[in-house]
C-alpha cells in the first residue's frame, strides 16, 4: 500500500475533491513534496483538525 499519494489519489481514497484536499494541506501545514502528499500525516492531521473543531463547536 502505497503512502505518499498524489493530491488526485489522496482525494479519491479520502471520498474528497482535489482542491479540498490541496487546501487542507495548506491549513494543516502538510507538505505536499514533489507533488505527493503523505497519507498518514493528511490523516492524522485531518482527525486532529475536525476534533479541535468539534471542541470549539460545544464550547
Amino acid at each position: 500500500m502505497a503512502v505518499h499519494l498524489t493530491p488526485t489519489e489522496l482525494a479519491d481514497e479520502m471520498d474528497m475533491e482535489r482542491p479540498d484536499v490541496l487546501r487542507k494541506c495548506v491549513e494543516m501545514n502538510v507538505p505536499v513534496l514533489e507533488g505527493r502528499i503523505d497519507k498518514t500525516l493528511f490523516e492524522s492531521s485531518l482527525r486532529a483538525l475536525q476534533a479541535q473543531d468539534n471542541r470549539a463547536a460545544t464550547a
